[in-house]
């Protein structure tokens, strides 16, 4: 879609609202409402079972193997490091072979769904455009029809176009309006402007010292000695050394952590921090007296509006389309118990949901595509280098929300609906404050009602319908996202409170701009990921075992594939692991 038909789809979409609720109420008031109204919701938690994956965890004793496969691979989890890898194959022609996958679908993290009917994600909901960096990814796009390479090298095609972001992409709610982009800008003070402007040039600063070594893969990258030293501190520590300590510009990027990697800026390192910023677009802070124009393109320093892929069901769109040509060879409702490296080959032993059986396969070779903590618990002897990658990573836990409205919303003043919609929170989190942001956030979500959620792990929502052409708003589902950072009683409260507590939650965070989402929801379906993604604390990055479990050879019978070897988890850094790992096989 053109710049123009862009244009006129803002226009119609904020056209079509109707007349808009005044500012006033009190948080109360709307709390009572959203806890008297909320019988007529429908929903319940969909997507992961929690009891295959705690099996694993508690179970002692298995049944013997019923029945005996063989296969040249087993590819071991079918996230998107094992779909890469099995494609990887397919490319290679090599066809015996087969995954493994504990769901009922695969994809992992990057699984779509639908509520009540429509498409939206369960997990990742987009893609940026690849660099080149990440040629495989490319490569898939190329695979895929979106794009393709010539003598002018590789861009998207008019058909990968239509699947670009439709603006307008992004808006936050801040003081009692929306504007555009993620970035406090309207109304702020001269002081904040600065710091804005201060981590601009000490960004771009880095940027330079590191001569473009920031990029996406980047386990792809040799770490050169200025990120072993932005490895070693936090994100919050190395800010505090440089002065930049203004409240908003530290929310938005601890916002900017949680997002990507489940946990704040006193839990990442600053070389993480600095990553998310410079191995993409880079952070462009807005100018004194700029116009909201101008302003606007703050949202840059997110790295989205440059460029976005995205889809109503997320990712799931890339991972369908990565598992349909599979066929029989994906084998979901499989646990892998066991995982035995012998002198001829590798025994691995499944049980499968379906037969209520165990089941063994014998294969030349064995692409483990598993989380590293979960592939220390199952492989028969594990080497020390994964014990030690297993040992220091740490997980963030996640929910996704997805609330199913029969009718647009009502919205409040300022930037017109969008794609991600984000709510600053009630109170600003303040530098001084010996609790940190991401702190408080995990306590408040476990000790405190939905009410108290509003200001702590909320990441806001992308809605599910913003790619439709249709001009006539109707129906839609908002995916509501949340982050728990790592303490452990974030992962406790996830298991442990109600449904009907996360359905409360996410209907207070997101009334807060939409005072009319309690009437109009029918259904809300929550997905729980206990622990969603490896968070890139200090030290992880550089971690020699992390690499040491990526050398890869033609003689090795044990192949290791998964985002957790970057420390990180993004769709590029999975799919890289997995073509990697496809490759090798010999």
């Amino acid at each position: 879609m053109g710049p123009g038909a862009a244009v006129r789809r803002r226009t119609v979409v904020a056209s079509s609202l109707l007349p808009l609720l005044p500012l006033a109420g009190c948080d109360r008031a709307r709390d009572a409402h959203v806890h008297a109204g909320r019988e007529h919701i429908e929903g319940g938690f969909v997507g992961m079972d929690v009891g295959r994956g705690h099996a694993l965890r508690d179970s002692t004793a298995w049944p013997a193997p019923a029945r005996v496969h063989r296969s040249r691979v087993l590819i071991a989890g079918g996230g998107v490091a094992g779909l890469a890898a099995a494609r990887a194959l397919r490319l290679r022609g090599i066809d015996d072979f087969a995954l493994l996958e504990l769901e009922d679908s695969a994809g992992g993290n990057s699984r779509g769904g639908s509520t009540g009917g429509i498409p939206c994600p369960l997990g990742a909901h987009y893609l940026p455009v690849p660099g080149n960096a990440a040629a495989d990814v490319q490569d898939l796009l190329v695979d895929l029809g979106l794009a393709q390479r010539g003598a002018g090298g590789w861009r998207l095609n008019a058909r990968g176009e239509t699947h670009l972001c439709h603006s307008p992409q992004e808006r936050l709610f801040f003081n009692g309006q929306w504007q555009s982009g993620l970035l406090p800008v309207e109304g702020i003070g001269a002081a904040t402007l600065a710091q804005y402007q201060a981590f601009e040039r000490v960004l771009t600063g880095v940027q330079q010292a590191s001569a473009g070594a920031f990029t996406i893969p980047a386990s792809k990258h040799p770490l050169a000695p200025v990120h072993i030293a932005l490895d070693a501190i936090t994100f919050e520590v190395w800010l505090s050394q440089n002065g930049l300590v203004d409240a908003h510009l530290r929310w938005y990027l601890d916002y900017c952590c949680r997002d990507d990697y489940g946990a704040g800026i006193d839990s990442v390192s600053a070389w993480a921090g600095i990553h998310y910023f410079a191995s993409r677009h880079g952070f462009h802070a807005p100018q004194a007296g700029a116009d909201e124009g101008a302003a606007g393109p703050s949202g840059l320093a997110g790295g989205h509006e440059a460029g976005v892929l995205t889809w109503p069901e997320g990712n799931g769109w890339l991972v369908d389309r990565l598992a349909t040509p599979l066929g029989s060879r994906l084998r979901t409702g499989c646990t892998v118990v066991r995982i035995s490296e012998r002198r001829q080959g590798v025994e691995i032993d499944a049980f499968n949901a379906g037969t209520q059986q165990m089941e063994r396969w014998q294969v030349d070779h064995c692409i483990v595509a598993l989380p590293l903590f979960i592939a220390a618990r199952v492989l028969e002897t594990p080497p020390a280098a994964l014990r030690a990658a297993a040992a220091r990573l740490r997980y963030a836990p996640w929910l996704v929300a997805n609330l199913q409205l029969d009718a647009p919303l009502l919205d409040r003043p300022g930037a017109p609906p969008a794609w991600d919609n984000v709510i600053y929170p009630d109170a600003a989190p303040k530098p001084a404050d010996p609790a940190s942001p991401t702190t408080r956030a995990n306590r408040t979500m476990a000790d405190a009602g939905p009410a108290a959620g509003r200001s702590a792990g909320g990441l806001g929502y992308v809605d599910a319908r913003h790619q439709s052409l249709s001009q006539l708003p109707g129906p839609t589902v908002l995916t509501h996202y949340r982050s728990f950072g790592l303490d452990p009683a974030g992962r406790a409260a996830l298991y442990g409170q109600p449904w009907s507590h996360w359905r409360d939650a996410a209907l207070a965070d997101l009334s807060l701009p939409h005072p009319d989402l309690l009437d109009k929801t029918r259904r809300i379906d929550i997905v729980r990921y206990g622990h969603a993604m490896a968070v890139p604390e200090p030290g992880v990055r550089s971690n020699p075992a992390l690499a040491a479990l990526q050398q890869t050879g033609r003689r090795q019978r044990l192949h290791f594939a998964h985002s957790d070897l970057s420390g990180y988890s993004v769709f590029e850094e999975a799919f890289s692991h997995g073509q990697r790992a496809g490759m090798a096989i010999g």
